[in-house]
């Protein structure tokens, strides 16, 4: 029963509703509107309620958002601006014949402007500003000849500005900015002679501006700030007397400044930055007495300042920064001047400091950075009582700070860095009890940090990076209680950080870096919660960290190497929020605090240099972020963890010099950014990872020192902008692969010290890139040195001695002219060194079968010839035959001679001398050519070396006697 009845109430609320509407269309005209607003309410989205009393059984005029004419018959006004409603405007407000003001400005409407809005000829006023409406701007807007205010900026419109807005003679506010519309600015824009805004900001407009804009005789306010605009300003603005505001900055407009703009008498803002605009400024805006801001920056203005402050009495604001202006008028202020804005940055102005602006006494800020001035500061700068914000930076400016500074009460900030500064900085700095900012660095200035400065108690930001001040960080720093940066790196400060910087309880950054301070940090450390950066590097600070580092939560950058910190780095992993930890070079000890994953956003994690101990922590692979990981030089042992594979942002990875083992790692392959990988000195084993081909960015990849064994993989061809390779002292054996020429980026190669074998490739030579060293020592390399070699014309260091090289020295190799060391040494090479060679010394090529020339010894003919071994072989063979014959036969000769010389010694002495023998083959005469008996008359040798010893033996017994 329950169910029925309350179907029975839906359809009867299905039959009153249209009924509604049709009884209240057979209604008076308030009536029909109301029909009308009812349907426009069905198609919106109110989430706030804004149409919640828009109902058939309440008073059209009492509606939210409605006003009705004062009889109640007709609705002249719709406001609903800022309600929240979003859907898309309804063609159907066309019914609404009375309408005058349509306000939907600032809701989430969306789609297109509706084109019957044309047929509202009453309408007077229409806002939809602030919404996301799309598509293009309705011609039959240019239907409502009534209009006097259109506002449609800040939408996602598109196409251009319709030509028919010219027909609205009414017009005196026309708003399209931020509406991403293009083409040009329309030339009938020239007949709204009732124009008093007209706001063209923020689109994509090109083309020139339309000299028929004169028409707009009433125009107060023209901006058409970024756009593309180009071409030059018309001379014919000239002639809208009535102009207050001209803003035409950020487009390409170029020429001059035309002077007709002088003529707009009325005139109280001029910008016209970030353009092309060139030549000097028109003294004659000095007639625009009414000028309060002026902005010329960003264009290629040169020539002197010809601005004169005692003309434009009315300006406050000068902006002429970014242009190539040269100089500024002695009389460029007088008194009575109401500017208080002087901004004449990156020009081209020279000189000392100009005095004119010292009379500029209700002056509060003055920018001259980035110029040229020199000399030193006037010490009549405190003539400008009223200046807030002095900034003289990057000049040229020299000599000591004037203590007449400390005069200026009203000084809140002071940039002087960046210029030649010296001496101390004076203790009268102290009075400047508004001070907030003194930024100094990059100067020369020295003394002691003036321990007045910390009675600037407004300070919140202090750089006095790369000075030589020197002495003591002030023990009262303390008092500085809204610090917030202080940077004191590079300089000669010396001592320990005073205990009182711990007050400084709203420090960011503190910098103390590159000094000679020492101690350790001070516990009140603990108060700096706020603390984002803190950078301590290349300094003398020792002992542990105190535990209360802990605290500081929100820590993001630490910098704490080249000092001597020791004991645990745990303290320093209380913040989850590190960016940077680096604490290279120091002695820290245990192990790596695996809580350090921690730190999601931690981008570089430098431990190398210290005594960790320990494995690497797997949780480390939670840091996704991570892109510099170096744990070199420590003591760290064990397997590296397969969890840093999920470190895809890594690309250095420092783990050298450890004692790290197991299997080369695969999973390196999968590290897509890696461009440094280091894990030298340690004990891996295994193959070189094939995978490694896969890390394309790849710059240096040193496995040196290790226990590698097997081939290069070929995949090393992959890594075409590999410049460092280093697998020297390992056990690797085969061949170089000749993908190896792939690597064309290679200016360091280092393969000594393996087992590596076969021929040297070919192409090797095409690697023209390598420089530092080719280093192929200490292998089993046979074959001849290949003449592509000599391409390589950058190389200043070649090694390939201790191998089993053979052959020639190909002579394209004496094209190396930078080479600076070379040994071939310990090979088997022969034949003529490269003349360019003859300056290296000679155990360059020592232990080699037959080189010769200088350094070592010339080489004859015969030896430049080219021998095989089997020819050398048989020369030396038949040279040692040869030398053997010959001396059998000198040695024959000389006994027959001896012999017969014996026997006639014995014949003189037994009978006298026999002058002639028979010729019976036992003796011969002495006289007689003929050397050698006849065969038949031969008597052994053995008889006369008999007949020798008889005789010898009887010469002595006669001697005796």
């Amino acid at each position: 029963m329950i169910k029925r009845s309350a179907m029975g109430s839906i359809c009867m609320c299905h039959f009153i509703l249209p009924l509604t509407i049709v009884v209240v269309a057979t209604l008076g005209d308030s009536t029909t509107e109301s029909y009308w607003l009812l349907k426009i309410k069905s198609e919106l989205v109110d989430p706030l309620g804004a149409l919640r009393n828009w109902s058939p059984t309440t008073h059209i005029c009492s509606w939210n958002g409605l006003t009705c004419e004062v009889d109640q018959t007709h609705v002249v006004g719709l406001n609903l601006s800022g309600s929240g409603i979003s859907g898309s405007i309804s063609g159907e407000l066309s019914h609404l014949i009375s309408l005058q003001a349509l306000d939907l400005s600032s809701n989430n409407l969306t789609g297109s402007i509706p084109s019957e809005l044309g047929q509202l000829q009453n309408l007077r006023i229409l806002l939809l500003y602030s919404n996301y409406l799309s598509h293009n701007i309705p011609e039959e807007i240019g239907n409502l000849s009534k209009l006097q205010v259109l506002r449609l900026g800040n939408n996602m419109l598109a196409g251009e500005i319709p030509p028919s807005i010219g027909n609205l003679s009414e017009l005196a506010v026309l708003g399209v900015a931020n509406c991403n519309l293009n083409g040009s600015i329309p030339i009938e824009v020239g007949n709204l002679k009732h124009l008093v805004s007209l706001d063209l900001q923020v689109n994509s407009l090109s083309g020139l501006i339309p000299e028929e804009i004169q028409g707009c005789k009433e125009l107060q306010n023209f901006a058409a700030s970024n756009n593309m605009l180009e071409g030059e300003i018309p001379s014919s603005m000239g002639s809208l007397k009535s102009l207050r505001i001209l803003n035409l900055a950020n487009n390409t407009l170029s020429g001059s400044i035309p002077t007709s703009l002088s003529l707009l008498s009325n005139l109280t803002y001029l910008n016209l930055l970030g353009n092309k605009l060139n030549g000097e400024i028109p003294p004659e805006l000095n007639s625009l007495s009414q000028l309060q801001k002026l902005d010329l920056s960003r264009n290629n203005l040169s020539g002197s300042l010809t601005l004169l402050n005692v003309k434009l009495q009315n300006l406050e604001t000068m902006v002429l920064s970014d242009n190539a202006l040269t100089g500024i008028p002695y009389n460029f202020c007088l008194r009575g001047s109401k500017l208080q804005q002087l901004f004449l940055a990156r020009n081209k102005l020279y000189g000392r400091f100009p005095l004119g602006l010292l009379n500029c006494s209700s002056i509060q800020q003055v920018d001259l950075s980035d110029n040229s001035f020199e000399g030193e500061l006037p010490s009549s700068l405190d003539k400008l009582q009223n200046l807030t914000d002095l900034m003289l930076n990057n000049n040229s400016f020299i000599g000591s700070l004037p203590p007449e500074i400390g005069n200026i009460s009203s000084l809140r900030s002071l940039f002087l860095f960046g210029n030649s500064f010296t001496g101390k900085i004076p203790a009268e700095i102290g009075r400047l009890k508004r001070l907030n900012t003194i930024y100094l660095y990059d100067n020369q200035m020295s003394g002691p940090i003036p321990r007045e400065l910390t009675n600037c108690t407004s300070l919140t930001g202090i750089d006095f990076f790369g000075n030589h001040f020197y002495g003591s960080i002030p023990e009262t720093i303390g008092k500085l209680k809204g610090l917030t940066v202080l940077h004191l790196r590079q300089n000669d400060l010396s001592g320990p950080i005073p205990p009182s910087m711990g007050y400084c309880k709203r420090l960011q950054l503190l910098a103390l870096a590159d000094n000679k301070l020492s101690g350790s940090i001070p516990p009140t450390f603990s108060y700096l919660s706020q603390l984002r950066t803190i950078t301590l590097y290349n300094n003398s600070f020792e002992g542990p960290l105190p535990h209360s580092l802990s605290l500081l939560r929100n820590l993001k950058i630490i910098n704490f190497s080249n000092n001597k910190f020791s004991g645990s780095i745990v303290p320093l992993t209380g913040s989850n929020s590190l960016t940077v930890l680096d604490l290279t070079n120091n002695s820290f000890s245990g192990s790596i605090p695996s809580i350090l994953a921690n730190s999601g956003d931690l981008t570089r994690l430098r431990l190398a240099n210290n005594y960790l101990t320990g494995t690497i922590p797997s949780e480390l692979g939670h840091l996704t972020e991570l892109n510099f990981l170096d744990l070199s030089f420590n003591n760290l042992t064990g397997h590296v963890p397969p969890q840093l594979s999920n470190c895809k942002k890594i690309e250095h990875l420092l783990l050298n010099n450890n004692r790290l083992g197991g299997e080369m790692l695969p999973w390196l392959g999968s590290l897509q950014e890696l461009g440094e990988l280091d894990l030298s000195f340690n004990n891996f084993h295994g193959r070189v990872p094939a995978e490694l081909g896969g890390c394309s960015k790849l710059l240096k990849l040193s496995l040196h020192h290790n226990n590698l064994s097997g081939e290069i993989p070929l995949e090393i061809g992959n890594l075409t902008l590999l410049n460092v390779f280093n697998l020297q002292r390992n056990s690797l054996s085969g061949h170089i692969p000749s993908t190896i020429q792939q690597c064309s980026k290679l200016y360091e190669l280092r393969l000594s010290e393996n087992f590596l074998s076969g021929i040297i490739p070919v192409g090797l030579g095409a690697v023209t890139e390598l420089q530092v060293i080719l280093d192929l020592s200490r292998n089993l390399f046979s074959g001849e040195i290949p003449s592509s070699l000599g391409n390589l014309m950058k190389l200043e260091r070649l090694d390939l001695s201790f191998n089993h090289l053979q052959g020639q020295l190909p002579p394209s190799l004496g094209q190396l002219t930078s080479l600076h060391v070379l040994n071939l040494s310990n090979n088997h090479l022969h034949g003529l060194i490269p003349s360019t060679f003859s300056g290296f010394p000679l155990s360059s090529f020592l232990n080699n079968d037959h080189l010769c020339g200088p350094p070592l010894a010339l080489c004859s003919e015969t030896s430049r010839m080219k021998l095989s071994n089997s020819q050398v072989a048989a020369i030396i063979v038949a040279i040692v035959l040869t030398s053997t014959l010959i001396c059998l036969v000198l040695l024959y000769i000389m006994l027959r001679i001896w012999c017969n010389w014996i026997k006639v010694a014995v014949s003189s002495e037994e009978g006298g001398m026999v002058e002639q023998k028979t010729r019976n083959g036992e003796y011969w005469n002495m006289n007689s050519p003929e050397l050698f008996p006849s065969p038949e008359k031969q008597i052994s040798a053995t008889t006369c070396i008999c007949n020798l010893k008889i005789h010898a033996a009887a010469r002595e017994n006669t001697l005796v006697r």
